[in-house]
């Protein structure tokens, strides 16, 4: 029996481990094994089509019957000045030239990655038992239309103030993001590379602050860290970069090995990539856009600036956009459910 049973209670599955939505790196296979060792799958979208996120419903719903998540970035429409916008390209003209591209894209007209009025009316059609956001939340009706079908909604937090918002729009539980967690920040508003909360110290203060289940993230990865939530007041964990060293997982060899060396200082916090701060590898390209401190054109226009980049460079790390936290060297590489199983073991001996 665990400490607290308020996520599971409410969740209906055994285990009070959520595997974070990554985008891009989470798998039906990977959701289906962590739901079946009796954890919370998720699944991360961003601009994946509509109807592939009805298949990997369907797909899931074959694979096991227990409650999974599907999650959605929730963030306002780039505004871009052309100052910054010229400014960026003058910025990244030596990185092309480096790697003998052509010229920077001037197209910007990317899709957005937010959530849509088509995204609602499908997930109002296939019911999925979780949905989580990331970066806010959608406008006040989705959440009551989500609510009205039956699926219960999460929402990451970076501080106490966005917690007890996302309490008073009627999420049911917060995920309490450290700034320790691999890939992007769920902040609502955009921040500076250099400003967050680690998870120690946010984790009490949200717990504190609403009535609600809160959920520990960042820079937990084993035994010890669910534990130590539990103390904090939380009652779960989610977990993403423990996950990305699972054979399930849809990693490249490039970024399997980064992990595998691993150290705890080896991330920074970016915005070089995407305009928004993640947490990813380090390299040259990242240090020297910091070092400038220049401001970047918004999330996700700044994508398609960097794209050419990341698609250019191989093997080689120098731009490399490989997203994990800072307690990866903790990472166990073995089949999702055995680590689900490994997971409560060590938690629950120490708890």
């Amino acid at each position: 029996m665990w400490p607290k049973t308020h996520l599971t209670d409410l969740l209906g599955n055994e285990h009070p481990v959520i595997q974070a939505p990554m985008a891009g790196s989470t798998t039906v296979e990977l959701v289906a094994a962590v739901c079946n060792a009796g954890g919370i799958g998720s699944m991360g979208y961003s601009g994946t089509p509509t109807e592939t996120i009805r298949q990997d419903a369907e797909k899931i719903r074959k694979l096991t019957d227990k409650p999974f998540n599907f999650n959605f970035f929730a963030h306002e429409a780039p505004v871009n000045k052309p100052e910054v916008i010229e400014a960026t390209r003058e910025r990244l003209k030596p990185f092309y030239s480096k790697l003998g591209l052509g010229e920077i894209p001037r197209d910007l007209s990317k899709p957005l990655l937010t959530f849509t009025q088509e995204r609602l009316e499908l997930l109002l059609d296939i019911k999925p038992p979780l949905v989580s956001f990331h970066f806010g939340l959608p406008e006040s009706i989705a959440i009551e239309s989500l609510k009205s079908a039956g699926c219960r909604i999460l929402c990451s937090a970076t501080t106490t103030a966005e917690a007890i918002a996302l309490e008073q729009s009627g999420v049911d539980i917060v995920v309490a993001q450290g700034w320790e967690a691999g890939g992007h920040r769920g902040s609502f508003e955009v921040n500076h590379d250099d400003h967050g909360v680690g998870t120690m110290a946010l984790v009490p203060q949200i717990v504190d602050a609403v009535n609600i289940p809160v959920v520990a993230a960042g820079g937990i990865a084993d035994g010890r860290g669910i534990a130590a939530a539990f103390m904090l007041g939380a009652c779960g964990v989610q977990m993403g970069t423990a996950f990305l060293s699972c054979p399930e997982a849809n990693v490249s060899d490039v970024h399997l090995e980064a992990i595998q060396n691993a150290s705890d200082d080896d991330t920074r916090l970016t915005k070089a990539f995407s305009g928004r701060p993640a947490r990813a590898r380090g390299n040259n390209y990242m240090e020297s856009i910091a070092a400038h401190r220049l401001p970047l054109p918004d999330f996700p226009t700044m994508y398609t600036l960097s794209g050419p980049l990341r698609k250019a460079s191989d093997d080689r790390l120098d731009f490399r956009f490989l997203l994990y936290g800072q307690a990866a060297a903790l990472n166990r590489e073995m089949p999702a459910a055995e680590l689900v199983r490994t997971l409560v073991a060590e938690a629950r001996n120490l708890l």
